[in-house]
């Protein structure tokens, strides 16, 4: 019998009046014993306690006219349970009044924001390996796109057009942000609705905690899509260079998708829908693409759009990538790139050009001969480099810079978020924000 797998029992009648509170006994023998010596009728041996205990209670009165609150006022029992009551009020007496605890335990949520973030963290990863398709449609993006740019791009010659190959084949690189970008976002809209219908009105855990879960959880997989990238986009290129070079392009290929991973997140935070978010990704995937310094080097540009070079995150990764990828590469020109002309009568190319090609950098390719010199206008790559405005002593700075557009990235996530989501801003919210700061106006909200 359920009613049997109680230890204590807290009886109320109509009105929230106690009319029975302590042990059940065996076969409910304590319970019967307190009703049948107070007036109530013996229970039957075939009949269920449970039901004679309502029976009894709901006639009102004991066999003496008493009411049962009554009668429960008055017996030991009630006595007992009051005493018990005090002693555990005196006993709190003496201890000190809660300080730190008691902002805990008057919290909005039950546990602790650091545990939240470990349990949903945890609760999401499990969420991810439950859905091997999105795993491995991210990973099998940056394997295909990898080996299809890769072997584009195959073995890169040392001429002025294949370091240019080089250049364009990062370029080409960047174009997979976009669709991974459209990845996430619908994972990531399913994720909130979830947590928004459910976890966040019944106060499961923060909003806090959710957003930073989410973005976590990405990370690992960013980090591998980074490495199989590189795998198969890398080597095709370039070749098999010096430890340090794979090492340093190894961390510039993992912070590209960590910082998609968190664009996206900051992109998606406050908009209501992944078709929307879309829209506004691929505006700022363009913007930020177009005036990156490949297409058009930065001193080409319109004065007005400079600034767009200089805060395209694009702008910093290429040019860390490509200085890296080809520090100290010797130019060897190809016949339609040199420049081709005869000394003076006696004269060597050498003795001719040696102060001009000193002077401006080039390299003269047959400087014995005294006709048809061959002149190439650079010697290494790093020269190529600086016309674009890319140096390999910057190549620290560009990847520290890109770990603040990560952080900025994730400020904005989060900020927009809590604005639009939590706070539930909209567009006349932030008009009558606006109009306190303009002197002599007042929105419609303020009126």
């Amino acid at each position: 019998m359920l009613f049997q797998q109680f230890d204590q029992l807290l009886f109320l009648a109509r009105g929230g009046k106690t009319v029975y509170f302590g042990p059940v006994g065996d076969n409910s023998s304590t319970m019967l014993e307190y009703f049948e010596s107070n007036g109530a009728r013996k229970c039957a041996d075939n009949e269920n306690p449970a039901e004679y205990m309502l029976g009894i209670v709901n006639a009102g009165q004991n066999d003496k006219g008493m009411d049962w609150f009554d009668v429960w006022k008055q017996s030991n029992e009630s006595t007992e349970v009051q005493n018990e009551i005090n002693r555990i009020h005196k006993e709190k007496e003496n201890e000190p009044p809660a300080t730190d605890d008691s902002a805990q335990n008057h919290s909005e949520f039950a546990m602790p924001f650091w545990f939240q973030i470990n349990e949903v963290t945890y609760r999401v990863f499990q969420q991810y390996w439950r859905m091997p398709a999105y795993i491995l449609a991210k990973w099998g993006l940056g394997i295909v796109s990898g080996l299809f740019i890769g072997f584009s791009f195959y073995g890169a010659k040392t001429s002025l057009q294949g370091m240019q190959t080089v250049v364009y084949s990062l370029f080409m690189i960047c174009t997979i942000f976009s669709s991974l970008a459209q990845q996430i976002m619908p994972v990531f809209v399913s994720q909130r609705s979830l947590y928004e219908g459910r976890e966040r009105p019944s106060k499961s855990y923060s909003w806090k905690a959710f957003l930073i879960a989410n973005m976590v959880v990405e990370l690992p997989y960013m980090v591998i899509m980074g490495i199989l990238t590189y795998g198969s986009y890398f080597y095709a290129v370039v070749g098999i260079p010096d430890s340090l070079t794979q090492g340093t392009v190894l961390l510039f290929c993992i912070i590209f998708f960590i910082y998609a991973s968190t664009f996206t997140h900051m992109v998606i935070a406050g908009l209501p829908d992944e078709t929307t978010a879309s829209a506004v990704v691929v505006l700022l995937f363009a913007m930020s693409l177009t005036f990156c310094g490949v297409m058009q080097p930065p001193d080409a540009l319109p004065g007005f759009w400079i600034f767009m070079y200089r805060v395209s995150p694009f702008t910093y990764w290429i040019g860390g990538m490509a200085s890296t990828q080809l520090h100290n590469r010797q130019v060897v020109c190809s016949t339609a790139e040199l420049a081709i002309f005869n000394p003076p009568s006696g004269y060597t190319c050498g003795q001719y050009l040696m102060k001009y090609a000193a002077a401006a950098g080039g390299q003269i390719t047959n400087p014995d001969a005294t006709s048809e010199c061959g002149y190439c206008s650079l010697k290494v790559a790093d020269q190529f480099m600086e016309t674009a405005g890319i140096y390999y002593g910057d190549r620290w700075r560009n990847f520290g810079i890109m770990w603040a557009f990560i952080l900025f990235n994730t400020f904005v996530a989060t900020l927009m978020y809590y604005l639009v989501r939590v706070k539930r801003w909209n567009s006349a919210d932030l008009k009558a924000s606006m109009m306190k700061f303009i002197p002599g106006k007042k929105s419609k909200s303020a009126k």
